[in-house]
């Protein structure tokens, strides 16, 4: 209730004297009620259960604070009817036609009790000063009001000074109550901080814990050089119990506890007055070993590492080591004999196939007898082997537990850094790794990915430069941009993750973008023999074919396309079959059933043609068939099958199908068919039969050829520092300036070369364009995938702005593109 309402009443009740001391005592309680309403308010929900464990008078001073809290009289006296203390109304309301007949009756009392149950509440000297001041005031009125009756002139100045004095009583009364309410307000958090201490006793790693200072010697500071401070407050303390992680660092939502953690776990605010300044724990760089990484030639140290006993996908991994050891090792003794040869620092590197983790575990693990997907097991198990031979430290794990102990995850939701520094040069993971990890890590995932100096706007990449990423169809620039994907419609569900493109590591070398990984046929990992040593009968084979494909809905739509080899050969399938159900193949087809590889690869040995149904879209399957002398035939999809035209792509962070085997083998090895016109498919079957192969592997999928990829990247790829820049050296480059509507691959491979991204800052520059005689009109820099590229309409020449979409795919029907070329080995890609 306002005070002009207030004088207003007061004034109506000065022309009737005989209602005056009334009024005015009504005027001063209604003052005092609606000023405790505004100051000593609580809201409902901070109040439910709060009667539990009371003492009686507490409760009684609890009655007292809900009756002050009323907003009308009437309610307020029914409220105090309810103690014992009070027994009468304050007042008597009888209504007489409009207005209503007010009796005083024990107003100054009631005023007088109510003070009394404030300072039952309020120990402190301010609360004992007020009311010391408003019985003095209640004096002061019940005195005015005999001098009323008394002298009926009473003047109006006489109620205005009484009002003032009321007024300025009524100011120091809110100042008092708020440092009141603040006491309370510190009791409070005194007794949720001793609750969350009992709580969190058992929590281990104490030493990790902030020790904050008294409450009311915690201020927010205002340093320029922290401007998100107090918003940091502010959000930390709406949310810090949405995350037990908050508690486990020591936060209990005073500020000083979340000062004290945002200046020592997330850097966002300064240190308090007269601590040292030091980084958080998980910004310091732990010691790095100094051992170089020297050749291996035994993996014991891995099956140490991989252990048995983890389940179908962990135990066909090391089946495989164990399988092609005598292989990896003959090729460590030739590595070693190598002049080239130079040791690098020894890495401490993380294995961690989140595939086989997390909930998705199962349900992969489930696939492994059934026929699924391999390939990515064959590539983690060649990937472990390679790190092992060259000489580096490994972890491997598939629990997603174990991943929050080793990287020293806080216990909670993922919302905090991890409580020490990163101990591991690399983690090899996948995109369901990389999630796992995102949501472990907190903060210190970004931070991961970008270290912010002074006021965090010079970034770099700092530790998430140390992931690597198993993917085995790639990710384009385009999709790997987050902002980018959503506005040009290239979001998928596995982009976006802003990291350098060549941390993506593919199965095939789809765009040179990212940096191929790939895998060892294992055919081919067999000791070499020299082929002038091979008798022709070596290469005889049986007139045999086998279809590849392990599941029945792969064959679907390919009846007739397989009927038409079925006429020329012996045909075979390896597929997978669930008991107590009929097959669905054709009975001409001779199913194995899923096989072992050792039978799978004798099956191969022994037949002519391997062939492709489309999909699988690849694998190793096809590399070890050309290996063991198989010709490969498959589908030709026109238009290539791309995320516009199929639904396999539709997810996938590409833009389209990268036959590695026809562009990279070609014929006699690699034949691409028509599988809708039957002639051609019969044509080509018999080709195939008249044509004499021999055994071949590109060196890039031998054990030699992956030590040498994988050292390189090791010792090149560096990209926690501005020298991954460098690697290939700029010597290597030749620009080219291709066609409208050409992508740099298409480019760079007419004239035998390959698009080499790291070279592409060396042309983000308007003097790239004048070597090249171009004479631009405009020069203009912008986000975008196709820069740096030149538009013939206009002579515009444009600049790339963001060097996470430096690309070599990616083409435009108005855009010339400006590539960076290199030349490669003849042998290896």
């Amino acid at each position: 209730m306002s005070e002009r309402p207030c004088e207003q009443r007061a004034a109506t009740c000065y022309d009737g004297s005989s209602r005056f001391s009334g009024c005015l005592v009504l005027c001063l309680c209604l003052s005092v009620f609606t000023l405790l309403l505004q100051s000593l308010w609580v809201p409902l929900e901070m109040s439910r259960g709060g009667a539990a464990g009371r003492s009686p008078e507490e409760q009684e001073e609890n009655i007292n604070q809900r009756c002050i809290s009323a907003t009308d009289p009437q309610s307020l006296c029914e409220a105090q009817q309810t103690t014992k203390s009070q027994q009468s109304l304050c007042w008597k309301i009888n209504h007489t036609g409009r207005k209503s007949v007010l009796r005083p009756q024990r107003c100054p009392d009631t005023l007088k009790k109510t003070i009394q149950a404030l300072l039952r509440g309020r120990r402190g000297l301010g609360s004992r000063r007020l009311a010391l001041r408003l019985e003095a005031l209640s004096a002061q009125v019940q005195r005015l009001s005999r001098e009323r009756g008394q002298d009926p002139q009473l003047s109006r100045e006489d109620l205005s000074v009484l009002l003032h004095s009321f007024r300025q009583d009524q100011q120091g009364f809110a100042r008092l109550v708020q440092r009141e309410l603040s006491r309370v307000s510190q009791v409070l958090d005194r007794l949720g901080r001793h609750q969350q201490h009992l709580h969190q006793a058992h929590t281990p790693s104490h030493d990790l814990r902030l020790h904050a200072g008294r409450e009311e010697e915690c201020e927010v500071p205002m340093d320029h050089a922290y401007p998100v401070c107090a918003e940091k407050v502010e959000f930390l303390r709406a949310r810090w119990q949405s995350d037990p992680c908050y508690a486990f660092y020591g936060v209990d939502g005073t500020t000083c506890s979340l000062l004290t953690y945002l200046s020592q776990i997330e850097d966002f605010c300064p240190a308090g007055l007269g601590a040292k300044r030091s980084a958080p724990p998980w910004h310091q760089e732990p010691h790095a070993d100094t051992e170089k990484a020297e050749i291996r030639t035994t993996l014991s140290p891995l099956y140490e590492v991989i252990g048995s006993g983890g389940g179908p996908a962990v135990n066909f991994i090391r089946s495989r080591v164990e399988r092609m050891s005598e292989r990896w090792t003959r090729a460590a003794r030739r590595m070693r004999q190598s002049s080239n040869n130079t040791a690098s620092r020894q890495m401490r590197v993380l294995l961690y196939p989140g595939a086989l983790a997390g909930k998705g575990g199962p349900r992969f693990e489930a696939l492994v007898d059934r026929g699924g997907p391999l390939g990515e097991l064959v590539q983690w198990a060649d990937l472990s082997a390679c790190l092992t031979i060259l000489g580096h430290n490994l972890t491997f794990s598939t629990s997603q537990q174990l991943l929050h102990s080793l990287i020293g995850a806080a216990p909670g939701r993922g919302s905090c850094p991890i409580r020490r520094p990163l101990t591991f040069d690399l983690i090899y993971t996948d995109y369901h790794g990389l999630a796992h990890l995102h949501g472990a890590m907190g903060l210190a995932f970004l931070h991961y990915q970008y270290n912010h100096h002074v006021i965090q706007i010079i970034m770099c990449l700092v530790y998430r430069c140390r992931f690597r990423i198993l993917d085995s169809f790639g990710t384009e620039p385009a999709f790997n941009l987050g902002s980018y994907a959503r506005r040009h419609g290239y979001k998928t569900q596995w982009g976006s993750w802003e990291l350098q493109p060549r941390q993506y590591m593919t199965l095939f070398p789809h765009t040179p973008d990212n940096s191929f990984l790939g895998f060892v046929s294992e055919e081919a990992a067999r000791e070499e023999m020299r082929e002038e040593e091979l008798e022709p009968a070596g290469y005889r084979k049986d007139r045999i074919a086998v279809i590849y494909g392990k599941q029945d809905y792969m064959w679907q739509g390919k009846s007739e396309y397989v009927a038409v080899i079925s006429e020329e050969m012996e045909t075979h399938a390896t597929v997978y079959q669930p008991p107590g159900l009929a097959s669905h193949l054709p009975s001409s087809i001779r199913n194995h059933g899923l096989l072992t590889q050792e039978r799978f690869l004798r099956l191969l040995r022994r037949a002519k043609v391997f062939v492709g149904l489309g999909f699988p879209y690849e694998g190793p399957a096809p590399i070890e068939a050309i290996a063991l002398g198989c010709v490969f035939l498959q589908p030709r999809f026109h238009p290539p099958h791309s995320s516009d035209n199929n639904e396999f792509y539709r997810g996938k962070p590409t833009t389209r199908q990268h036959p590695y085997v026809e562009q990279f083998i070609g014929k006699p090895h690699v034949w691409t068919v028509d599988v809708t016109n039957k002639t051609d498919v019969r044509e080509a079957a018999r080709a195939i039969l008249r044509t004499e192969v021999k055994p071949f592997t590109p060196r890039e999928f031998t054990c030699e050829g992956m030590l040498e990829r994988l050292g390189g990247y090791i010792a090149h790829q560096n990209f926690c520092t501005e020298s991954a820049l460098t690697w290939p050296p700029e010597c290597a480059l030749r620009a080219h300036l291709g066609p409208q509507g050409q992508s740099c691959v298409s480019v760079c491979a007419r004239s035998s070369l390959v698009c080499e991204p790291a070279l592409f800052h060396h042309l983000n520059s308007p003097a790239a364009f004048a070597r090249l005689s171009l004479g631009c009109s405009s020069v203009g820099q912008e986000v975008n995938h196709l820069l740096p590229a030149y538009s013939p309409w206009g002579r515009r020449c444009g600049l790339q702005l963001e060097p996470l979409l430096f690309s070599c795919a990616g083409s435009d029907p108005a855009q010339r593109r400006l590539c960076p070329c290199r030349a490669q080995r003849p042998d290896c890609l």
